[in-house]
């Protein structure tokens, strides 16, 4: 597994102005892999995605496959 100290993170750009719903994933920057963390918790575990996998699911929410919640 890589480093995630040195990932470079970035906030969906879905999460909201009050920080209740934020996460961060440090997409492209290791090999195969998405990582995606907690905004709120960034000193916290992250969850490594297989990078398709992330995509797919990125896509699916986008095409509002998942409904509303």
């Amino acid at each position: 597994m890589s480093d995630l100290t040195v990932a470079c993170w970035r906030k969906s750009s879905y999460s909201d102005d009050e920080g209740n719903t934020c996460i961060e994933v440090a997409d492209g920057q290791f090999a195969g892999v998405t990582p995606v963390r907690d905004s709120k918790d960034p000193e916290g575990p992250a969850l490594v995605f297989a990078a398709d996998a992330f995509a797919s699911f990125v896509a699916a929410v986008k095409a509002g496959d998942f409904g509303t919640v």
